[in-house]
């Protein structure tokens, strides 16, 4: 049984080799995304006044529905959606061309780990099974001897990060299936407003710079017909609910948080960095083995193959 198991974790490895190095690797680029954010966070440096004199000047009609907000380039887009908008530079209230060259790599980095550039979403979750069916074999074939080769740290790598290695696809899949854990939504939580009674960015400003430090803000945008606003703070990141009231937090959706690593600033961050190296490594050593006992197998047929010609 071991040895169908070994063959079985191989083969699955061997199939979804490509697909889960790119996830992977984005997912260790992505996995500075929070620190980088939180550590370029300079506090009580945006105001209300400051985003809507903005507005005004780069949003005169008042068409704009939502704001993005970038801590590490110190801009602040202005857009109709999550596909564009004007990026406007803090400080100078200049226009730019668009976002930096870091905020491009991070998109282009978030696109790759999520549908790989080329719409297939469902390839990612698929490796993302597949990575959840590697580790489950593992653990199935029983503790391994731990020695001082290549296979031996593959299997040392394995069982010592195992809960992280788990963690990790596992939140995921609850991600791709919408499972948050927040439970049904409180009585006295704000329903879903009409497009025409929703506030206006420019008061929507107001009301969260009236309690949130708006230099931690993320982004402030129309979701599922609230207008939510999310925040770093305290190094998580979290989401607000903004009526003409205030704000109200809204529940926390545990596996993305868990995922991103949002919930802890650098301790959470660095978790996701030990993670996906250790992942990687796995990935690399699993196929090294492979390619080390192919070779070694192929010289071998060569050999018999001479010494039967002889």
């Amino acid at each position: 049984m071991q040895a169908w198991l070994l063959k079985i974790h191989r083969w699955v490895a061997l199939v979804f080799a490509l697909p889960l190095l790119v996830v992977l690797a984005t997912g260790l680029v992505l996995s500075f995304e929070p620190w980088v954010m939180m550590r370029a966070i300079q506090p009580s440096s945006v105001t209300a006044e400051k985003i809507e004199g903005l507005l005004k000047q780069h949003d005169p009609s008042g068409q704009a529905r939502g704001l993005v907000f970038r801590s590490y380039d110190r801009t602040l887009t202005i857009g109709a959606g999550r596909g564009g908008g004007t990026v406007v530079d803090l400080d100078t209230a200049r226009p730019l061309a668009g976002p930096s060259a870091t905020a491009n790599m991070l998109v282009t980095m978030r696109r790759l780990h999520e549908t790989l550039l080329l719409d297939l979403g469902w390839l990612v979750i698929a490796a993302t099974v597949a990575l959840m069916v590697l580790a489950l074999l593992g653990v199935l074939m029983g503790w391994p001897r731990i020695s001082n080769t290549l296979s031996g740290w593959h299997k040392g790598m394995a069982w010592g990060m195992l809960p992280l290695i788990i963690l990790s696809p596992l939140t995921a899949l609850l991600m791709a299936g919408g499972i948050t854990f927040a439970g049904p939504r409180p009585v006295s939580a704000p329903a879903a407003q009409p497009q025409g009674q929703q506030l206006r960015l420019a008061e929507a400003v107001r009301v969260v710079g009236r309690s949130h430090d708006l230099s931690s803000m993320i982004w402030l945008r129309p979701q599922g017909g609230r207008l939510l606003v999310r925040l770093m703070e305290g190094g998580e990141t979290r989401v607000h609910v903004v009526t003409r009231d205030g704000t109200q937090p809204a529940p926390r959706n545990w596996p993305r948080l868990l995922h991103e690593g949002n919930f802890a600033g650098g301790w959470s961050a660095l978790m996701n960095i030990v993670t996906s190296l250790a992942l990687l490594g796995l990935l690399g050593t699993g196929l090294t083995i492979w390619a080390l006992r192919t070779i070694r197998r192929r010289a071998r047929r060569a050999v018999r193959a001479t010494a039967a010609a002889e």
